[in-house]
């Protein structure tokens, strides 16, 4: 789209009525997407309407070869390139996202169905993740040299190479963050990418591609499939790592067959994120942080919360102002900022939405708020619910429900907050609110997550990008973000060098050796403890 790009919102027309995008408008995205003749095609519904957006084409496994061919060809010369010129691209794409942010964000919005404000989110994690791996990687990425065998004639130095070609496979509720941020993320590396995207946000992705070449990558350093799990899976046969953000039964088949293939993977699943909010709290700075870490993009996000555990000296009244907040948020469909929460993403959402609701409800649970849907305002609106006496045995009690439903659990002291936090095979993101700093650190070492914020919600541990990312258990392995996910990009490789041998007065092994085989034993043995005594590492 970049400079002709479809004009998505029309004040003078009604707005719902733009929703639906012309094929001359998207044409040039379209023709980014890897496909074979005859391809078959996509029409996601916009979650607004209902209505089909656009006929986008469908890549199969046997595309796959092909494109993996044309990444390693274009790889081998991306990786020769210095360092610098891999950086000065990624600040490139930093300005010129934000220079051209409405485009994108009307097609997030209209794939997604999410408010604009957590559209904007999306392009603002990219934005800043593209500054911080473009100032960091050069450091990151440096050899660094670690103490030898023997200090001052053994050196050790460590380098990091790109793995090659990195799969990329995103889902549909973040596909700017999680596909063109895993991407930036190899690509700085010295990578190549074939990201598979799903039909449901395609364009927003075909989109990057085009702002990418706009910004002076390669042609085929990335490369977008648009598919469903088996385009995914055949990735796996053709690539040298990947990345995969889904579910966690989806994850679990996906390392299954990366373990057959010995490909390293990196897992972002699946969560049932808790909060837990102590006895000394502002309630209502609170509640208003448990607003929007609950239902933010309609709850539609993996680090978002959908259990709150309330300390029992509170708990009356931050639910009366968790509810109060809660009912005021404005729902509705429009491509501005008017509205606090958007649309479900599908049909499908929705039905599990609704699904986990009245099955909690059956179950002896109460909704304080929500618990309806919305058809006024399109066909996968569903109001932000707050449940209370959900019994364990309800499918909202321990499944994830990713949407905008949240269940509020008494707790009568810490040990047992965190005895319920840690009561769930899920371990992504957790988050504690306490006025004690040091009560809120220590309750945060005990909770098992991969990460938890203290009196914030996930939008401040997204933003610290040095900060890694990933879960525990079901919640997937492996992370992105911080010099770890840049690190996963690449594979280690130690050389090291032992002085003064052909000088023939080194201590190389060969010298050792001659000392013969009793006594070589004896002078390393005392080595050892040397190093030992004076505490060298």
């Amino acid at each position: 789209m970049a400079h002709e790009h479809a004009d998505l919102h029309d004040p003078e027309t009604d707005p719902l009525a733009t929703y639906v995008l012309e094929p001359d408008d998207v044409r040039p995205l379209l023709a980014r997407a890897v496909a074979g003749p005859g391809h078959a095609t996509h029409a996601a519904r916009a979650p607004f309407t209902g209505a089909p957006i656009a006929a986008v084409p469908l890549a199969t496994p046997a595309d796959v070869p092909a494109a993996a061919r044309r990444a390693r060809a274009a790889q081998r010369l991306w990786a020769a390139r210095p360092l610098r010129e891999r950086t000065a691209l990624l600040l490139r794409v930093h300005d010129l996202l934000l220079e051209r942010q409405s485009d994108v964000l009307d097609l997030l919005q209209v794939e997604t169905g999410k408010a604009r404000t957590h559209a904007w989110e999306e392009v603002g994690d990219v934005a800043n993740a593209a500054r911080w791996h473009a100032l960091r990687a050069p450091r990151l990425l440096a050899p660094r040299r670690v103490r030898g065998l023997v200090p001052g004639f053994t050196s050790v130095r460590v380098h990091r190479h790109p793995h090659g070609v990195v799969g990329v496979v995103t889902p549909w509720n973040y596909p700017l963050s999680l596909g063109l941020g895993d991407a930036l993320t190899a690509v700085v590396a010295g990578n190549a990418v074939l990201l598979r995207a799903d039909p449901q946000t395609a364009l927003t992705l075909l989109w990057a591609a085009e702002l990418l070449a706009d910004a002076g990558a390669p042609e085929d350093l990335v490369q977008v499939l648009v598919g469903g799990p088996d385009v995914g899976m055949a990735l796996l046969e053709h690539v040298d790592h990947a990345a995969f953000t889904g579910s966690t039964a989806s994850g679990r088949v996906f390392a299954a067959r990366a373990g057959e293939l010995g490909v390293p993977v990196t897992l972002e699943l699946g969560g049932k994120n808790a909060m837990y909010v102590a006895d000394d709290v502002d309630v209502e700075a609170a509640a208003a942080a448990a607003v929007r870490a609950c239902f933010g993009s309609a709850g539609q996000v993996c680090a978002g919360i959908e259990r709150l555990y309330v300390h029992e000296d509170v708990r009356e009244a931050f639910v009366a102002a968790f509810v109060r907040r809660t009912a005021a948020l404005r729902l509705g469909a429009g491509l501005d900022y008017r509205s606090d929460m958007g649309s479900l993403a599908s049909a499908e959402q929705l039905a599990r939405v609704v699904e986990h609701v009245e099955d909690a409800v059956g179950h002896g649970a109460l909704v304080l708020t929500g618990g309806a849907q919305r058809p006024d305002l399109g066909p996968y609106f569903y109001e932000p619910t707050v449940l209370v006496e959900v019994p364990r045995d309800a499918r909202a009690f321990g499944e994830e429900t990713f949407g905008p439903v949240v269940a509020v659990h008494p707790v009568a002291s810490d040990d047992e907050a965190v005895a319920a936090v840690n009561d769930s095979a899920y371990g992504l993101v957790a988050a504690v609110w306490s006025a004690d700093l040091r009560r809120a650190r220590s309750l945060a070492a005990r909770v098992r997550a991969g990460a938890v914020v203290v009196n914030e919600t996930h939008h401040t541990l997204w933003g610290s990008v040095g900060a890694p990312i990933g879960g525990v258990g079901a919640s997937g392995y492996g992370r992105r973000h911080g010099r770890e996910g840049l690190w996963a990009t690449t594979w280690e490789q130690a050389v090291v060098v032992q002085r003064g041998v052909h000088a023939g007065r080194g201590l190389g092994m060969a010298e050792l050796h001659g000392l013969g085989t009793e006594v070589w034993p004896r002078v390393l043995t005392r080595a050892l403890e040397l190093q030992r005594a004076l505490r060298l590492p």
